[in-house]
């Protein structure tokens, strides 16, 4: 399924920041910690937890925050349905990487074990 231009316009503007406490609360009503979001966030992106303060504190949208990370050489392995859309069949790179991030707190908050979420071979 092709996203629209609109569509990953909106994605790419959109803060990290103003969608980071969603994440939070996700997966803490779902039992998880906000440690265990920080783990999946770091082994995606590569930030530690300074580098993520100071990502949410200088406000950056999800275009820089992802320009600005490492992203994970197995994160091509995060597959399947999230928001409506099939995470392999998205063709535009950072929509997918947004994706990919939802995709593994997704996991996370449904409960699966951390080895699974981080694609462990």
């Amino acid at each position: 399924m092709n996203t629209t231009d609109k569509h990953n316009e909106r994605i790419a503007k959109m803060t990290f920041a103003s969608v980071y406490p969603m994440y939070v609360k996700k997966v803490e009503a779902k039992g998880r910690t906000k440690e265990e979001l920080h783990e999946v966030i770091a082994w995606l992106t590569g930030f530690d937890d300074r580098r993520l303060k100071e990502l949410i504190e200088e406000k950056v949208t999800f275009e820089t925050f992802f320009q600005r990370a490492v992203l994970n050489p197995n994160a091509s392995l995060i597959t399947g349905m999230i928001c409506g859309y099939r995470i392999e069949e998205i063709d535009n790179p950072l929509t997918k990487q947004v994706r990919y991030l939802d995709k593994l707190i997704d996991e996370l908050a449904k409960g699966r074990k951390m080895e699974k979420i981080l694609r462990s071979l």
